[in-house]
C-alpha cells in the first residue's frame, strides 16, 4: 500500500509540474520561430471531406508546394485533378482543360483563402490577434493549436481551425477545418521536405 501510495504521489506531481510548466506564449513563439525558418515546403496530402448533410465522406490526394513570402500549388490528384496556384496576389484555378485566372487584389474572399491556406500549412497564422484568437493544448509529440476567426470573412465560413503541430518535425502536419454549415475537412501532410530548391514554373500562372 504504501508503494502504491507513493506512485501515486509521484504522478500526481509530475503532472502538476507539467501542467505547471506549459507555457501557451512559449508553445506559440515556439511554433512561430519554427515556421519562419521555412523557407520552402513540399509534401503529399490526404484531405478529408465530411459532409454534415449527405454524412458522407469524399477522400481526395495531391501534392503542395510552398514558397516564401507567396507562391503556393495545391494540387489534386486523385481521384480528380485539379490545381490550386497562388503567387503574389494572382490565383489560378485550373480544373481539366478550363484555366480562371484570379486577382486576389481585387477579391477580398479569395484574398483571405488564399492567405490562409498558405499560412495554416506553414504555422505562420498564429500571432496576428486580427486574424485569429489562438489557444494552445499539448499532446503527445506536440501541440493543438485552435484558431477562432475574427475577422467576418473568416467568421462567414469557419467555426474554428485546428493546427496539429509535430515538436520533432518542427512544422504543422495536420489542419482541421470546421465550416459553419457543419462540414469539415481534415488534411494530413505526408513526406514532408522542408527549405529543398522548388522550379519557379511550378508556381507560374500564364
Amino acid at each position: 500500500m504504501r508503494h502504491l501510495l507513493i506512485l501515486l504521489s509521484l504522478c500526481i506531481a509530475s503532472f502538476t509540474l507539467g501542467a505547471e510548466t506549459f507555457s501557451q506564449e512559449a508553445a506559440l513563439k515556439e511554433i512561430s520561430t519554427a515556421a519562419a525558418a521555412i523557407n520552402t515546403l513540399q509534401a503529399d496530402f490526404v484531405q478529408t471531406k465530411s459532409l454534415k448533410m449527405l454524412g458522407d465522406k469524399m477522400v481526395s490526394r495531391g501534392k503542395m508546394l510552398c514558397e516564401q513570402p507567396g507562391r503556393l500549388r495545391w494540387e489534386y490528384t486523385s481521384p480528380y485533378t485539379y490545381t490550386f496556384i497562388l503567387n503574389a496576389n494572382k490565383v489560378l484555378v485550373k480544373k481539366k482543360d478550363r484555366s480562371d485566372v484570379i486577382d486576389t487584389s481585387q477579391n477580398a474572399m479569395f484574398r483571405e483563402i488564399a492567405r490562409i491556406m498558405m499560412n495554416s500549412v506553414l504555422g505562420k497564422c498564429l500571432t496576428d490577434k486580427n486574424d485569429f484568437k489562438a489557444t494552445v493544448a499539448q499532446k503527445s509529440g506536440g501541440y493543438i493549436v485552435t484558431l477562432l476567426p475574427q475577422k467576418k470573412e473568416m467568421k462567414q465560413m469557419f467555426t474554428k481551425i485546428l493546427l496539429h503541430y509535430n515538436k520533432q518535425q518542427a512544422m504543422v502536419t495536420q489542419v482541421e477545418m470546421y465550416e459553419k454549415n457543419g462540414d469539415s475537412t481534415v488534411i494530413e501532410l505526408k513526406n514532408l521536405k522542408k527549405n529543398a530548391p522548388i522550379d519557379a514554373a511550378q508556381f507560374k500562372i500564364d
